[in-house]
């Protein structure tokens, strides 16, 4: 399993039961999560200290329930980047920790074509807050950001703003993925890194229905037209439940052979709780090599 060892600001607490027990910052929340099946907690008297809960409904969704005063907006920093966090329905906070282990991966390859002097463009599919984009676009590449839903692409605008970076180059789409990535490659656009992190249904801004069972792999052929003569990397995460790493490995390896695809590996990406040798899977990451 691949994780991050140096997010500061977010620790994994305590987990049992369904649930698990996270600092962001200066607050302390309980968010479920179904994969935790142990009931006994490492560290009982902490969860006294949580200062928000996420209760599930009986007819679907939920709501945070308050335990200490709290405000409704935060920040919390990863090296140099700044997200903005809220809680929000579905149990989120506007940020996917675990994640931080790819940005480092993507970092580290556009910087070391970025510090020669080269040009890198990225494409960000699916890019929710943009934690990626703020990552790409720190290491010096051009980002486009596409994401269908304006909300979410607003936080990651105030994102970048709040990372002093609002002046870099980062172009900002609200648009189905599916028919974004076709118009570029009708324009004849080209990148050298391609993220996607699809979730496992969704709908376009115009009620465009995506299924990641059905509709990956002709997204993936897709991006394979896009990619450059010279392309750094592809990295596909993924949430689904039932749908292996090897799948994805298998696909990625049919379709990015055409581009001469060097490498094609996955692994669990999660997080380490703090003091212990205790894990949580957080999802696959595919990263494709060229």
């Amino acid at each position: 399993m691949r994780y991050n060892k140096n997010f500061k600001d977010y620790e994994l607490l305590d987990m049992a039961n369904g649930q698990k027990l996270e600092k962001w910052g200066k607050y302390i929340l309980i968010r479920p999560d179904p994969q935790i099946l142990w009931k006994n907690k490492m560290f009982p008297e902490l969860w006294n200290k949580a200062h928000a809960k996420y209760i599930r409904s009986n007819t679907g969704g939920g709501y945070w329930e308050k335990l200490k005063n709290m405000e409704d907006n935060w920040q919390i920093n990863y090296k140099d980047l700044v997200f903005n966090l809220k809680p929000m329905g579905f149990k989120h906070t506007g940020l996917f920790p675990e994640q931080a282990v790819n940005w480092d991966f993507i970092y580290d390859k556009i910087k070391q074509r970025t510090d020669m002097n080269k040009e890198v463009n990225v494409l960000n599919l699916f890019a929710y807050t943009g934690g990626a984009t703020l990552a790409c676009s720190k290491a010096g590449a051009f980002v486009c950001h596409v994401d269908s839903s304006q909300g979410m692409t607003n936080w990651a605008k105030e994102n970048l703003k709040s990372s002093n970076m609002e002046n870099n180059k980062v172009r900002f789409i609200v648009d189905d993925v599916v028919k974004f990535v076709s118009r570029e490659i009708r324009r004849n656009n080209k990148y050298d890194v391609i993220i996607m992190d699809p979730p496992s249904y969704g709908r376009g801004k115009n009620k465009e229905v995506w299924s990641i069972e059905k509709d990956l792999f002709d997204l993936l052929e897709l991006c394979s037209k896009l990619l450059s003569d010279n392309p750094l990397c592809v990295l596909i995460n993924t949430y689904t439940g039932g749908l292996s790493g090897t799948i994805i490995m298998n696909m990625a390896n049919m379709i990015f052979k055409k581009n001469n695809v060097k490498k094609v590996s996955f692994d669990e990406i999660g997080i380490k709780q703090k003091n212990t040798d205790i894990f949580l899977p957080c999802g696959i990451t595919t990263i494709c090599e060229f």
